[in-house]
């Protein structure tokens, strides 16, 4: 942890990879003990169906501001698990219509067992520490900072580059 208190905010992308890694090797631990065959890399689309039942791949990649092509990956794997099917959209035949099959549904409705206890268990280690429980707002405002001026541009004018 020295390293990484040394270096502060250098190695700050690197540091919030560590701790994500970390949260979902442990959650997928969770599923795993509780034989839910089910990764923490899926909840978000998961999540999404779980409210929409049916979505299209365009509208997840939005919603969770990630490519179109890393959705369509997520999803095709997903597919050869049994656990979503797609199809095309009858009013509109370019686009794919993803739901959970019936698999997935069970595979769901075991995992939101789940979802409810890392909710809490989440809830209560932000809480735990004087500045953590202000980390998501803190993560809010970066990420809103970012979308004033992204990360590349700001170290290009440190140097003195144009970021053209």
């Amino acid at each position: 942890m020295d390293f990484y208190k040394e270096l502060g905010a250098l190695i700050f992308g690197s540091r919030l990879k560590r701790i994500s890694d970390r949260f979902l090797s442990d959650v997928n631990k969770v599923y795993t003990q509780l034989e839910i065959p089910f990764d923490a890399s899926w909840f978000p689309v998961f999540y999404l169906l779980d409210k929409e039942e049916r979505i299209s791949l365009i509208e997840v990649s939005d919603k969770l501001e990630v490519s179109h092509s890393a959705i369509s990956q997520l999803v095709t794997n997903l597919e050869r698990k049994k656990l979503v099917k797609t199809e095309k959209d009858p009013e509109d035949g370019r686009k794919r219509l993803i739901t959970l099959t019936n698999e997935g549904l069970e595979v769901k409705n075991k995992a939101k067992a789940v979802w409810d206890a890392l909710q809490g268990a989440m809830g209560e280690l932000l809480m735990e520490g004087t500045h953590s429980q202000h980390l998501l707002k803190g993560f809010d405002e970066l990420e809103n900072n970012l979308d004033q001026k992204d990360l590349k541009e700001r170290v290009l004018e440190k140097i003195g580059v144009s970021s053209q």
